[in-house]
């Protein structure tokens, strides 16, 4: 599933191409990947609109329409938005087509988990998904005491509070390990237990992971691709995700693996011990 950064460089290639453009016509090929607001259909809703802002909230792109209206976009496991500068045949797993008075806009999904859902701009805060979730990791308002406060009141393991939406916006399970690695934390430390210093690393490793990654526009193991159908490349430079049994690039030491929360957690046993 495409984290923060994955979804943010989706945002960043797409509103390269789209913002100002107008939305001409939806055409919609699966129907329940298109969810319209109190009746009305999103490919009713939408025509006639220009794409003002593209915005990010967590893991969802929020498309902003000068008609009073967003498109909450989110990925899943394997959604894509596609920028095309000119009609482009969909492909087998294509489930909407945005044309626009330049290109068109389309989205994919080959397991069909993926959504785009139209909200009134104004009522925004009343969507489920969006309501619950906790603070935006790199934005300025996020600080270690708030870091502290999100994370005391758990009574679980750190790796499944920072997997926790509510807790934090974004993170998914790449970019914990990397930040636990980082700050040198082990992933079953309970989430409540700890210190002021130790707050201090893992404020900063979340910050520097994520960021890391934007830089090298996301991670693509299989299906990730941004707006222009290109990879990222943060892979490369993973620490201990996806590593498990390989020596630790600090340490030398083989890089350990267990379940936590039914998610697999990849870590070094010396360096986060």
């Amino acid at each position: 599933m495409p984290e923060l950064p994955e979804v943010e460089t989706i945002r960043l290639t797409l509103a390269g191409h789209v913002i100002g453009l107008g939305i001409k016509r939806v055409r919609v090929y699966w129907p329940p990947a298109l969810c319209g607001w109190e009746g009305r259909d999103l490919a009713d809703i939408v025509p006639g609109q220009r794409i003002e802002t593209l915005g990010r909230r967590g893991k969802y792109v929020l498309v902003n329409l000068d008609g009073g209206w967003t498109l909450i976009a989110h990925m899943r496991m394997t959604g894509r938005l596609y920028y095309f500068p000119e009609a482009h045949a969909p492909e087998k797993h294509t489930h909407a087509v945005f044309e626009l008075d330049w290109g068109e806009l389309q989205f994919t999904d080959t397991r069909k988990f993926g959504r785009i859902q139209a909200v009134p701009t104004a009522r925004l805060g009343e969507v489920p998904a969006l309501r619950r979730l906790g603070p935006e990791p790199l934005e300025q308002s996020f600080t270690v005491q708030v870091l502290g406060e999100r994370l005391r009141p758990k009574k679980v393991k750190l790796k499944a509070a920072l997997l926790d939406q509510s807790v934090l916006a974004g993170l998914g399970n790449i970019y914990v390990d990397e930040a636990l690695f980082v700050a040198g934390l082990h992933p079953e430390r309970p989430a409540a237990a700890l210190n002021d210093a130790e707050l201090v690393k893992l404020h900063a490793a979340i910050q520097t992971v994520l960021w890391a990654g934007i830089e090298s526009r996301g991670t693509s193991f299989r299906d990730y691709r941004d707006a222009n159908g290109e990879m990222g490349s943060f892979q490369a430079k993973l620490n201990v995700y996806g590593r498990a049994g390989e020596p630790c690039r600090q340490c030398g030491r083989p890089l350990a693996r267990l379940q936590l929360g039914g998610r697999t957690t990849v870590f070094c046993p010396e360096c986060q011990g």
